[in-house]
């Protein structure tokens, strides 16, 4: 399976999930959905911030040019929120991997979908 394949299957036909991307360990993009644009120096952000999760407590994180709110940071999952947005990152041994949800979904269904890709990617060496 491609890993845009699992941004489209695994993330996105959910319903749970408006946006997902999945980017490696050094904040290089590996699949994107439609519509979902990160800059290069917000990928690099969330990869540093993967890596150190504490660091991002009480500063936020920027996604598509808007500061979101950290609710929680641990290895190996940051929840972020803005409003009636949010995100949930996880990483796994070889990628992050970013879902977005918007007013129409509950948090937790969003974190559930991404968390158990995570899972998954984790269980199977990635």
């Amino acid at each position: 399976m491609s890993w845009q394949s699992y941004v489209d299957d695994q993330l996105i036909a959910t319903g749970f999930v408006q946006k997902a991307c999945i980017i490696g360990l050094d904040g290089s993009l590996w699949a994107t959905s439609a519509g979902f644009s990160l800059p290069a120096a917000e990928l690099s952000a969330i990869a540093g911030a993967s890596a150190n999760p504490a660091a991002v407590l009480g500063g936020g994180l920027m996604l598509e040019g808007q500061k979101y709110m950290v609710l929680r940071a641990d290895d190996p999952s940051i929840y972020v929120r803005k409003g009636s947005d949010g995100a949930c990152i996880s990483k796994t041994n070889q990628c992050i991997l970013i879902g977005w949800y918007g007013e129409k979904v509950q948090a937790g269904q969003c974190n559930q979908a991404v968390e158990k890709l995570a899972d998954y990617l984790r269980e199977n060496g990635y």
